[in-house]
C-alpha cells in the first residue's frame, strides 16, 4: 500500500506483533499507528470521509474458522460428500 494511504487511515491489524514484525506496510508506522487488532474493541469511524484499512497477514485461526464456516455452509445446503 502507499504510505501515504497507511498514514491517512485508521489501521487495524489480526495480529499487532506479526504486522510489526513481517508487514512493510505497518513497519515504517510503528505501533502507535495501529488502532486494534481484531478482537479488541474499537470506536466507530469518526466520519464517512475518514479511511480504514484492514491489514491480515494471515493467522492460522482465520483459516481455521473460514474452512469450519465453509463446511457448515457445505452441509446446510446438502453440497459435498463424506470421505
Amino acid at each position: 500500500m502507499e504510505p501515504a494511504l497507511v498514514a491517512r487511515a485508521r489501521l487495524f491489524v489480526d495480529s499487532r506483533a506479526a504486522a510489526l514484525k513481517e508487514s512493510g506496510d505497518v513497519i515504517p508506522f510503528g505501533d502507535s499507528h495501529i488502532v486494534a487488532e481484531l478482537g479488541e474493541p474499537t470506536a466507530v469511524r469518526a466520519s464517512h470521509a475518514e479511511i480504514t484499512i484492514f491489514k491480515s497477514l494471515g493467522l492460522a485461526v482465520e483459516d481455521v474458522v473460514a474452512a469450519h464456516l465453509a463446511l457448515t455452509r457445505a452441509k446446510q445446503s446438502g453440497r459435498g460428500r463424506e470421505i
